[in-house]
């Protein structure tokens, strides 16, 4: 779990862990097999036609994208605790709102940085308008932000706990 500033990610411990190994692995072992497999699918002959290669090139370059992206992420990285169980929400939190005070039209997400967080889940950055809105927000209370469309919507904090992922 994070919290994004401009120039800083905050990681807990156990992320920070998650996402140095991921690294490893790829800048070792990942790069090793990947060459070996462009290296194989070029010896089948003329590249033009060879989906084999073309499909070990792109990822090739997807890999190095995640190794780029890991590798500025780690470098910015504070290592810090977990959010408190204090029903304010934070960074970190896996918070649960309702739209327009309905309790019937509700969504859970994760309030962290995007690019650190595996699909699983639906993540709502910190700097985003909606992260912005309940950032500090108790259990309870309402916050209002503007929609892309230049409208406004509120949601009511229904729930905010560490996320232990």
């Amino acid at each position: 779990m994070t919290q994004t500033s401009d120039d800083v990610t905050w990681l807990t411990q156990d992320h920070y862990n998650k996402l140095k190994a991921e690294l490893e692995h790829l800048t070792g072992p990942w790069r090793i097999e990947i060459a070996q497999k462009i290296e194989a699918a070029r010896e089948e002959g003329d590249l033009k036609e060879n989906a084999g290669y073309h499909a070990a090139k792109d990822d090739q370059g997807k890999g190095e994208a995640r190794i780029r992206q890991l590798t500025q992420i780690l470098e910015r990285a504070k290592v810090g605790e977990a959010p408190a169980d204090s029903g304010v929400v934070a960074p970190g939190m896996l918070v649960k709102v309702a739209f327009d005070g309905d309790l019937d039209d509700t969504m859970e997400f994760l309030l962290a940085s995007r690019e650190v967080v595996d699909g699983a889940l639906d993540v709502y950055s910190p700097q985003s308008p909606l992260g912005r809105a309940i950032t500090g927000k108790a259990v309870g209370e309402d916050a209002t932000y503007e929609l892309p469309n230049g409208r406004k919507t509120s949601v009511k904090i229904v729930d905010a706990k560490p996320f232990t992922g």
